[in-house]
């Protein structure tokens, strides 16, 4: 089992800034890939970024060049850099962890998620 808590939502101001952290416990070891997801009134969940065990990091193109996701070694902590924030990046964020059990079943986890403002 993994279990995920994120923190560091908030109001912000276009062209701000703000980091969220998802702190990760349980089963670090078979943790596979970590992401953050984000989803809008209205609209679907969307993957944000991601970054897998090897290293590999992936971004959709509307957060490209503004958004760093990073981990800690342990995996222990995921988080979200967001700089040069737009009123379309408002919407609620979720950390994401997929792992594969003892039993090769892919398993996927969802914190509660973390609202994100971006007043213009």
């Amino acid at each position: 089992q993994v279990q995920l808590v994120e923190s560091g939502g908030g109001l912000v101001q276009a062209g701000g800034s703000l980091r969220l952290s998802c702190a990760v416990s349980g089963s670090l070891s078979e943790i596979h890939v970590m992401g953050w997801y984000r989803q809008a009134p209205g609209k679907q969940r969307e993957l944000v970024a991601a970054i897998k065990s090897d290293g590999t990091i992936l971004y959709e193109d509307p957060v490209k060049g503004r958004f760093t996701i990073s981990t800690n070694n342990a995996k222990s902590r995921l988080y979200l850099e967001m700089n040069t924030l737009k009123p379309e990046d408002t919407a609620v964020y979720y950390c994401n962890v997929d792992r594969v059990g003892s039993d090769y079943r892919l398993y996927e986890h969802w914190g509660q998620g973390t609202q994100v403002t971006v007043s213009s």
